[in-house]
């Protein structure tokens, strides 16, 4: 095992990474920017290194400094945590070199599965259902016109190196594929400095089911449920919950296994999750994310396995701790995401806070590095506390979380938490009736 793991990241991941490497009496090394000198990860490591100035690209994106950081700590590993240098294979590639352990998956697989074309061709050929579209990257304009005209209007297109709903336009008919096309191409070109694009039949009402996944060196694999994440903005999730109030046992089962199945066959190594768009009863992949996912949370309660534990020994190369038929489901889990935005135009409210007092109680857990009087930066995603409640049935955790939301105080700034007490109280959301599209149209209409 690890004597000590260098934490990549920042936040409340670091500290959600920090907690699991003490437990496990691992030492860890916090890296930070200046903005983050007193971040609560930073306070409690073993040791802490700055490794430069609050934009990303100088500090948390900045290889030669994580490096140099784990060399001159002695750190065995290195944990990316999530977003930053989670997904990028080269960081992946340039730890193995320098003699670290990247604690995720191979190089090859964060490749071939960061890039969506490549991704849904290789779980297509392990017999994963995809969506309707075309087969790779479309050539041009001319050809996006011919693969639309085959799968039918509305049409979704994508970025091939996209996420975070970047690079992603929805065309209705033929008259709006042209602007449709320009526009993806633009946004995937300014985000991810690519503008490779492919399209998929877009789906009406679907919902957004990912299934948590683990595979290990030694041929194992296997998966812990699956979670809804439907209630999304911009392509981003806002609420998270496992088991889904979509499925019923058999579809859950199935998809879990089939999802296993892929990654046993290639040989992942590593937490990861599939994801896929459910409608009408059938199942289609969009998207496998190589790393830990925000929302792990609720399938840690659900389960009562940590997720991170597991990640930290499989990277060591220990077989996982659990088969299959070890891993048991109880209970209802969510998790509402709160930024630092304000609850109605989403502006960012960066900030000091003035009181803080999250909630507790029997089955009540809170994701945060914040405290009283910490300054929220300006730098970094808003995304400031996650809030993850669990009953023995749906019902129970839907009335837990509603008087979590209740107590949850953070003040000084501006916070989605007004939000999600909207959220929870619509007949749609308690009735556990909503797909992808439903959080925007209540927006709209709210608005």
């Amino acid at each position: 095992m690890f004597e000590k793991v260098l934490i990549a990241n920042r936040g409340e991941i670091a500290l959600r990474i920090h907690r699991a490497c003490r437990e496990m009496g691992i030492h860890t090394v916090a890296v930070h920017s200046t903005a983050d000198a007193d971040a609560m990860h930073v306070r409690l490591a073993d040791e802490s290194v700055c490794i430069g100035p609050p934009p990303s690209k100088d500090s948390y994106l900045n290889i030669p400094a994580i490096l140099t950081a784990a060399a001159i700590t002695g750190a065995d590993a290195i944990h990316p945590g999530i977003g930053f240098m989670s997904e990028n294979a080269a960081f992946a590639e340039m730890v193995e070199q320098h003699g670290f352990t990247f604690i995720g998956p191979t190089p090859e697989h964060i490749r071939i599965m960061g890039d969506k074309v490549t991704a849904k061709q290789t779980v297509k050929a392990q017999g994963l259902p995809t969506v309707p579209g075309s087969d790779g990257a479309l050539k041009d304009l001319d050809d996006a016109k011919k693969v639309a005209a085959k799968i039918g209007y509305p049409i979704l297109i994508k970025a091939s190196a996209g996420g975070g709903g970047k690079g992603m336009k929805v065309a209705r008919d033929a008259a709006a594929l042209e602007d449709a096309w320009n526009l993806a191409r633009g946004e995937a070109r300014a985000a991810f400095g690519n503008d490779e694009v492919y399209m998929e039949k877009y789906l009406e009402k679907p919902r957004h089911i990912e299934v948590q996944l683990l595979g290990d060196t030694h041929g194992n694999a296997v998966h812990f449920g699956e979670r809804d994440c439907s209630i999304q903005r911009r392509h981003q999730k806002v609420i998270e919950e496992a088991p889904s109030p979509g499925l019923n046992a058999s579809e859950r089962t199935e998809i879990g296994e089939l999802a296993a199945d892929v990654i046993r066959k290639i040989g992942y190594r590593g937490v990861g999750t599939i994801e896929f768009l459910y409608e009408n009863g059938k199942f289609y992949f969009i998207e496998m994310n190589t790393r830990l996912q925000i929302e792990h949370t609720i399938t840690e309660m659900v389960t009562g396995i940590d997720l991170v534990r597991e990640q930290i020994r499989v990277a060591a190369g220990l077989p996982m701790s659990y088969t299959q038929k070890e891993i048991t489901f109880t209970g209802h889990a969510i998790e509402c995401r709160i930024n630092a935005e304000n609850p109605e135009t989403f502006t960012p409210s960066p900030g000091k806070i003035a009181g803080y007092h999250p909630p507790g109680g029997l089955d009540v857990r809170v994701d945060s590095a914040l405290y009283d009087g910490y300054r929220v930066p300006p730098h970094y995603d808003s995304m400031i506390a996650k809030l993850v409640v669990h009953g023995s049935n749906r019902n129970e955790a839907l009335l837990r979380l509603r008087r979590s939301l209740e107590e949850f105080v953070i003040g000084g700034i501006d916070t989605t938490l007004p939000l999600h007490r909207r959220i929870i109280a619509e007949p749609d959301f308690i009735n556990g009736d909503y797909d992808i599209h439903w959080l925007e149209k209540f927006l709209a209409r709210k608005g």
